[in-house]
């Protein structure tokens, strides 16, 4: 099936640009003016002094005291440009959706995404309403992710139709009736080792429509040749980590001691103690603290139990994995199996699989090769040709 490419908007629209006051935003808000459209910045104010959380010294990341400084950065920057410039709190809503989120999810014993839900929910979501409702009218919503938009050339249910199983392609597997057409759908963008689509799956198809990636067809180099050529200083700048690094975790966690517990082999057979599932997730071999003849890592977090079960790297091995809380591109999901590929985390690429639905919001997902570390709480996102049909939460891998 063929794809249309999405364009930028045209000259003369308003839009409204998100900016953190790195060299991406930055770029993106004077290409924009460059174009001839009217650009307002807006900057999330998610920060909240770090009184409930006790971060009290920069951390880097995307939430944390730094933000004071990058707000600053874009209002120097949005004046120096004749740039519209305005600043909006989403403290509360970041707390609940985002922080309360990350911190529930690790306690309990799963591996959280902290920008796929904030994307949907906050960027994408409350800072886009709350703008709107402080009357910021704009047309359009651009940002500087590295992610492409495209519209296939014919019906969705067209193409799920191809990717089903030769026994079932006379089956009916998606009505126009259950959603968009023709949707407007994420794809990887140009620069692979950049590429954000991943984080961004979950944006619903009403917001997709009046969002647009600057940087669809660039590479990060061109992005900072670009800057650089116009003597932004967000070009020197250093890039910020996603979210809060590992050594913030203590205070993050600080609200609710942790609670030591067992490290056990698939037998029961106890090894030592860990300090508290929180600090741990699927796959990892560092910091465990037990020793053994051979290398260790997580497979699984028990939270009601309160037990972390170790093993080799060969027991990490998954043919196949659960997943729930599934989105589908337009809400067009496809009622019978498809074949296509899965990501199971932003650093793996995507492997080929069948995926079957079990029930109307779960989904089963065999692959052809096995696939190591299925973290519970990461997403699988669902891509053909470098574009994205649709995602769900992992709740379980199936080892073999």
């Amino acid at each position: 099936m063929q794809f249309e490419t999405v364009g930028l908007p045209p000259a003369g629209s308003t839009i409204a640009v998100g900016m953190s006051g790195g060299v991406d935003s930055t770029l993106a808000a004077l290409l924009l003016q460059e174009r001839g459209c009217t650009v307002v910045g807006l900057t999330m104010a998610k920060w909240d002094g770090g009184s409930s959380f006790g971060l009290e010294q920069g951390t880097g990341g995307c939430y944390g005291p730094d933000e004071l400084e990058s707000i600053e950065r874009c209002r120097e920057f949005c004046a120096e440009h004749n740039i519209d410039y305005h600043v909006i709190d989403v403290q509360d809503e970041y707390r609940d959706s985002v922080l309360e989120y990350f911190k529930a999810e690790y306690r309990s014993g799963r591996t959280p995404n902290p920008c796929i839900q904030c994307n949907p929910e906050i960027k994408f979501g409350i800072l886009i309403s709350r703008a709107k409702k402080q009357g910021i009218a704009f047309d359009y919503f651009c940002t500087g992710h590295y992610a492409r938009l495209v519209r296939p050339a014919e019906s969705i249910a067209k193409l799920y139709t191809e990717l089903a199983p030769a026994e079932q392609k006379e089956s009916a597997v998606c009505t126009e009736a259950d959603g968009e057409e023709r949707p407007i759908l994420l794809a990887e963008g140009s620069d692979a080792r950049k590429d954000q689509s991943y984080f961004l799956y979950r944006i619903p198809q009403h917001v997709l429509k009046t969002v647009r990636f600057v940087f669809s067809g660039m590479t990060k180099q061109q992005v900072y040749e670009l800057a650089r050529e116009r003597g932004l200083a967000a070009a020197e700048q250093k890039e910020s980590q996603d979210f809060v690094p590992p050594e913030c975790f203590e205070s993050l966690f600080s609200d609710m001691p942790a609670q030591q517990g067992d490290f056990i082999l698939s037998d029961g057979t106890v090894l030592g103690k860990h300090r508290g599932i929180q600090y741990y997730t699927v796959g990892q071999r560092r910091g465990l603290g037990v020793s053994a003849k051979h290398p260790l890592y997580v497979r699984s977090i028990d939270a009601v139990h309160n037990r972390i079960e170790l093993c080799g790297n060969d027991g990490l091995l998954c043919r196949a994995l659960e997943a729930d809380n599934w989105v589908w591109a337009g809400d067009c999901a496809p009622k019978t199996p498809i074949r296509a590929k899965v990501k199971i985390r932003l650093a793996s690429e995507p492997a080929d699989a069948v995926i079957a639905p079990l029930t109307q919001n779960t989904w089963r997902i065999t692959f052809d090769t096995v696939q190591r570390a299925v973290a519970p709480g990461q997403s699988a996102v669902v891509y053909y040709n470098h574009i994205i049909l649709g995602g769900g939460v992992i709740t379980r891998g199936i080892y073999e």
